[in-house]
């Protein structure tokens, strides 16, 4: 059993084995936690057997079979569950019932992220809808990355334009006249750097701007 009676990393239950729940597991693992993944499907399971600290074929809306895996000894659980929208549901409920003390839930519509918001869920999120967004604006070509951190706060990554080049941060007054900040640059094939006042901006170099999601999206989409 993978828990916290049992080990000292921070334990963290994957529940869902899809594409989704997959490569959130390997990445946990990536980062030193000790990730135990379950999922009904046995192919699913196998698939993953070497890759996770552990890995079990178990049905997550039973709460004995929860319970026997030791689920309420977690620091954190993930329902990664997408086309089932009813085990989505009771499983998360379960795993709230059972007193994990961060639930997070994958949602795969507005309707799902509510009802699992009304049950108590910690955290909700919304891949697939969070990913349209950041694909549209690269696409698009307002921004080489798009990030939304909130509800209503982004960061994005923008090239300098030609109108900037030579001028200092200070100098652009970005906060005052556009109401975003400058987080960091980045020169050309260089590591990116904080950003200060005295930061002088050449034409290609890499921005990461944060702010309010109209006031990003307003600077990156200028054609300066």
């Amino acid at each position: 059993m993978v828990g916290k009676e049992k080990h000292g990393a921070s334990s963290i239950a994957v529940i869902g084995l899809g594409r989704f729940g997959t490569a959130l597991a390997l990445e946990l693992v990536k980062t030193g936690r000790e990730v135990l993944g379950i999922d009904s499907d046995e192919k699913l399971v196998q698939a993953n057997a070497e890759a996770l600290t552990q890995v079990v074929q178990a049905d997550s809306t039973d709460e004995a079979a929860l319970r026997e895996l030791g689920i309420p000894d977690f620091d954190s659980a993930v329902v990664a569950i997408g086309s089932d929208l009813e085990a989505s549901i009771l499983t998360a409920s379960l795993l709230l019932q059972l007193g994990v003390p961060e639930v997070w839930a994958k949602a795969t519509s507005v309707s799902h992220g509510r009802i699992l918001q009304q049950l108590g869920v910690h955290h909700v999120i919304f891949p697939e809808m969070d990913m349209g967004k950041r694909v549209a604006h690269m696409v698009s070509g307002e921004s080489l990355d798009y990030i939304q951190l909130d509800e209503d706060f982004v960061m994005a990554k923008t090239e300098v334009p030609e109108s900037f080049n030579g001028k200092t941060l200070a100098d652009m007054k970005f906060r005052s006249n556009h109401g975003v900040t400058v987080v960091a640059t980045r020169k050309e094939a260089a590591s990116y750097l904080p950003s200060f006042p005295e930061t002088v901006l050449s034409t290609g170099d890499v921005m990461i701007v944060a702010g309010r999601t109209s006031k990003v999206e307003d600077f990156c989409r200028m054609g300066w």
